[in-house]
């Protein structure tokens, strides 16, 4: 038994809608999902519908946006299984609050250096609750100034330390936004920990009893980096969990649904841990 449980759709950044990704899944022999859009839970209770339609379960998920304050620098958290996931409502509002201020000045620095509308990126944007560069970049490719989503264009305008163009602002401070996941008694998970650098961030936290799991499997480490961060779990006790973080056309590099999973045994322990608090 094994699930994914790091997934995008057209809720935030992912070029798939729900049920494409649920059926696919179902043709993948995946017997879990967790679906885990950026800061939202809209997609609880249909995903719930459509996992008993294929026979996937479902995880409710969501991957929120907070901020390392001692290194300045952002930090996603995964939370599986919230138990009172109305608690969460406040944090994924100001986190689409705050993204949609930096893509309305990120948008408007674009349209400062190409002839595009924003109706072109908005046409891209479908269900989703923010603009995230994948839709810029998309309107972008439509007119002829890349040929892809990653490369020469994405690094110029959108690379978090030079782009031109991207604008990013404070999040949540990490330690309220685990303390918020915590009373909403949901599983609170490190995502990705090589994308932001945040290995000295995982011992703080783990340390300290913070951290509940840590994503160890994910394209962003190889498998020398995967065998330390399983270290790092063994050594704080912590989950380990995999997943694809697909998001369809917009993935950085090929990246199909099921290529990372999580096992049995941790996500029996994801659900133990939250049915119990």
């Amino acid at each position: 038994m094994k699930g994914d449980l790091h997934v995008h759709t057209t809720l935030s950044d992912g070029s798939l809608g729900m049920e494409e990704v649920i059926a696919q899944a179902k043709r993948l022999g995946l017997d879990f999902i967790s679906i885990t859009d950026h800061d939202t839970m809209s997609s609880v209770s249909r995903a719930k519908v459509l996992g008993d339609r294929y026979g996937v379960q479902t995880i409710a998920g969501v991957e929120l946006t907070a901020w390392d304050k001692v290194r300045n620098r952002k930090v996603h958290i995964l939370c599986y299984a919230p138990q009172k996931p109305d608690r969460l409502e406040g944090i994924c509002r100001r986190c689409s609050e705050i993204r949609q201020s930096c893509s309305k000045e990120t948008v408007n620095n674009v349209l400062k250096l190409y002839p595009i509308t924003a109706d072109d990126i908005m046409k891209h944007v479908s269900g989703s609750k923010s603009i995230f560069k994948q839709h810029i970049l998309h309107a972008l490719i439509e007119h002829g100034y890349s040929t892809h989503f990653y490369g020469k264009l994405n690094d110029e305008l959108f690379n978090e330390a030079t782009g031109s163009c991207i604008v990013e602002k404070e999040y949540p401070d990490v330690n309220y936004v685990l303390e918020l996941i915590h009373s909403a008694r949901g599983a609170a998970v490190l995502a990705h920990p090589l994308v932001y650098d945040s290995l000295e961030l995982l011992d703080e936290l783990a340390a300290s009893g913070k951290l509940d799991g840590v994503e160890v499997y994910h394209y962003s480490a190889n498998e020398e980096q995967q065998a330390m961060l399983l270290a790092k779990a063994n050594e704080y006790g912590l989950i380990v969990t995999g997943g694809s973080d697909f998001h369809g056309l917009y993935n950085t590099k090929p990246t199909p649904l099921g290529m990372y999973t999580t096992d049995k045994e941790n996500i029996d322990r994801i659900l133990k841990l939250c049915n119990k608090k």
